[in-house]
């Protein structure tokens, strides 16, 4: 189900890219959009890892300097049959943990040093688990698929608005809409781009979840970890963080509160526990 409505809200994001573009320029329009975003994603899947690790400061460590981390990781990544990541540690309080990296074969795993204090063995699992599932399903490459082309529908959105206000639209085979059509339409995409870009990394959260479970062979020892990181952000949460790399984490290194947990990246803590804990009563 969630994969079918990933598939979905991509279909909706690039449709609404195609038709900014088109509104700015007519068919023109709507291929140098095209284009533009293929060198953002290029971009991105080239050099998102190394981007967000020299971002956190992250440094790479060995087996020797950091034994249960390497040893669980190189553990899971034999049962997903993907090659061994690698592994890196970020000097920060705040529990968290991401993958990233552009496939399988170029992954990568960060963990902070707040959340290998504060986990047991089988709650770190847990989480290592789900960050292995992101990497085997390519979770990297769709979510930051889904953030360029959510980014580069806001940047058109302003560009088309800009045009209709100062030197109108033209189109070189068919005509652009009026001034008040290409405002509103605009705003309406681009905030509908960054709902899709949030639900899309909702779902993949889920799956992960689901995925890390089956891994580790405990959908308990997920469950706990959530709450321990849930309770251990809210206590100290990741300042440094850069908003466009939250989908990244486990779990929201923001506070998201009220209505702004419509904007969050993440799925509700408690409904993860639930889904986890009910497939642990199913077993």
């Amino acid at each position: 189900m969630n994969q079918a409505k990933t598939f979905f809200l991509m279909v909706v994001l690039t449709i609404l890219f195609v038709a900014i573009g088109s509104m700015i320029g007519g068919r023109s329009g709507a291929y140098v959009a095209f284009l533009i975003a293929v060198v953002m994603n290029f971009v991105s899947y080239w050099f998102c890892d190394r981007i967000v690790l020299a971002m956190y400061r992250a440094k790479q460590v060995s087996e020797n300097e950091a034994p249960q981390l390497y040893a669980i990781v190189a553990s899971l990544a034999q049962k997903a049959f993907i090659p061994m990541p690698k592994v890196y540690i970020i000097e920060n309080d705040s529990p968290n943990a991401f993958a990233t990296g552009r496939d399988p074969a170029h992954g990568v795993v960060a963990a902070t040093t707040g959340i290998l204090r504060i986990l047991s063995r089988d709650e770190l699992e847990g989480v290592l688990a789900h960050e292995i599932s992101h990497i085997k399903h390519r979770d990297i490459l769709i979510q930051s698929v889904a953030a360029t082309l959510a980014g580069a529908i806001t940047m058109l959105g302003n560009i088309a608005r800009f045009t209709a206000i100062f030197g109108g639209s033209s189109s070189d085979d068919d005509e652009g809409g009026n001034i008040v059509s290409v405002i509103i339409f605009s705003m309406i995409a681009a905030l509908a781009a960054m709902l899709i870009q949030l639900a899309i990394s909702r779902s993949r959260e889920y799956l992960a979840d689901d995925g890390g479970a089956r891994l580790s062979g405990n959908p308990l020892f997920l469950s706990g970890a959530l709450r321990k990181l849930h309770a251990g952000v809210a206590r100290t949460p990741m300042s440094d963080a850069h908003p466009s790399t939250a989908p990244l984490f486990i779990v929201n290194p923001f506070s998201a509160k009220g209505v702004m947990s419509l904007f969050s990246t993440h799925p509700p803590i408690e409904e993860r526990i639930k889904r986890l804990e009910d497939m642990a009563h199913r077993r």
